[in-house]
């Protein structure tokens, strides 16, 4: 896929040495500290102001050492001392968030995974193209409110956790709502919602193949939102306006779930198409992903989102999950990456997986 910003020398140089797993202490950090501490890497924290208490709480999980900046934007004025840590900076949610997509794409510190992908997963446009061109099952878009002829729900772009979200049962509900930015209008499809926690790895040579590389599930997710939820939600949402409430789709936590085992070789089948377009498109993903979609009555699978790096959902695997289990007992996705990174440095393949 190429290395736009990390060079030979310097890929060589971690070859060499070993690797600092740093990322942004937020979202999924805990887990991922705690899975390169098990492979054998040292670890660095990114804080904004001082380092975070709460990660005294869990020495297993705690970074060995901390890396301060006054705001998260500002983090390519650190990009010199993280070299010199040997730092390869793991991406996830809110780093992308928080940093900017640009000023993270920009970042002249080796990254997992391919920054190509944040053009993307970034523009709700281009993402739909993605996957509307791998052949995946996907919501109804609509171009205008004036189209709409049933529930819809409004998405803002980028990684914001549900906050603003808006969903409308009909054209006149949606005449209320104005906009605060990019945003699309989308089908509000019923049924029940699954975030399904995949891996990439172009490094391994056995498994469920894809491309050049194999196919992992490691785990699955639905999410529980602050003040609405499931199918009530259409008719709840007026009596909750005239109460003075106004129905939220803020993220506030995970809950573990299985697919129907009959199902699974159709959700294989679907982030194998994704993997193998982002390969066509842009050289590929590396690493974690999430396919987030909607499994109706129909048993067919409606994708609306795909996000290419590790998502909070996977933080209730830290001790494997009932899919991980089956690859390598106790296996977390922030382990998986440590071990994706540590089979590169061995086998003299960083520049596979780096960006």
């Amino acid at each position: 896929m190429g290395i736009p910003l990390a060079s030979e020398s310097r890929l060589a140089s971690l070859e060499k040495r070993t690797p600092t797993i740093a990322t942004l202490c937020s979202h999924s950090s805990l887990q991922i500290f705690h899975g390169a501490r098990a492979v054998g890497f040292p670890t660095l924290g990114i804080s904004v102001g001082p380092p975070p208490k709460f990660y005294d709480a869990f020495p297993l999980a705690r970074p060995d050492r901390f890396l301060s900046v006054p705001r998260a934007k500002d983090l390519p004025s650190a990009a010199e001392k993280l070299r010199a840590e040997g730092a390869i900076v793991i991406p996830h949610g809110s780093f992308v968030e928080y940093v900017g997509a640009q000023t993270f794409a920009d970042l002249d510190v080796p990254v997992f995974g391919n920054r190509a992908v944040l053009a993307w997963e970034s523009d709700r446009e281009k993402e739909r193209e993605w996957l509307e061109s791998a052949g995946v099952l996907m919501p109804r878009r609509y171009e205008n409110p004036s189209e709409v002829d049933g529930p819809v729900i409004v998405k803002y772009y980028g990684a914001k956790g549900g906050k603003g979200f808006f969903l409308a049962k009909n054209r006149e509900a949606l005449e209320g709502f104005t906009p605060s930015g990019p945003h699309v209008i989308q089908e509000y499809v019923l049924g029940t919602r699954y975030y399904m926690h995949f891996f990439y790895s172009p490094l391994s040579d056995r498994g469920y193949r894809v491309g050049h590389g194999s196919l992992e599930l490691l785990g699955m997710d639905r999410r529980d939102e602050a003040n609405i939820d499931e199918l009530y939600k259409l008719g709840a949402e007026e009596e909750l306006l005239k109460a003075g409430i106004r129905p939220t789709f803020v993220v506030t936590g995970n809950v573990p779930v299985i697919l129907r085992e009959s199902l699974l070789p159709s959700a294989f089948d679907v982030a194998a198409r994704i993997v193998e377009r982002s390969i066509e498109l842009f050289g590929g993903m590396v690493g974690p992903f999430c396919v987030e979609g909607i499994m109706t009555e129909r048993l067919e699978f409606k994708v609306f989102e795909v996000s290419t790096r590790i998502v909070a959902g996977t933080n209730l695997f830290i001790s494997g999950s009932p899919y991980s289990d089956l690859l390598e007992p106790g296996l977390s996705t922030g382990k998986r990456i440590a071990q994706e990174i540590e089979r590169g440095r061995s086998e003299h393949r960083l520049a596979e997986i780096l960006s």
